[in-house]
């Protein structure tokens, strides 16, 4: 699996969702998501909904993710770098 196709998958469960995946090896990943759907829950709960777009492919082909997730008012308002 890709960065790509990890990105589409989250695109598909989170419609209307920004997702940047990166990886050096295709097997750990990291990934900043926006969505609306996250706005009024918890990181965990944001977490969640990205692993469920994900389905089986965690654990298995994604063997680690490390996520940033945002909702757009957020991701609009942090700082740059």
């Amino acid at each position: 699996m890709n960065p790509q196709q990890i990105a589409q998958l989250i695109h598909a469960g989170l419609p209307g969702s920004q997702a940047t995946v990166s990886s050096e090896d295709n097997v750990h990943f990291d990934a900043v998501v926006v969505a609306a759907a996250f706005a009024g829950k918890r990181p965990v709960q944001r977490h969640q909904l990205v692993y469920a777009a994900l389905g089986a492919a965690v654990g298995g082909e994604i063997h680690a993710l490390a996520l940033q997730v945002y909702t757009p008012e957020e991701f609009a308002g942090r700082p740059r770098r």
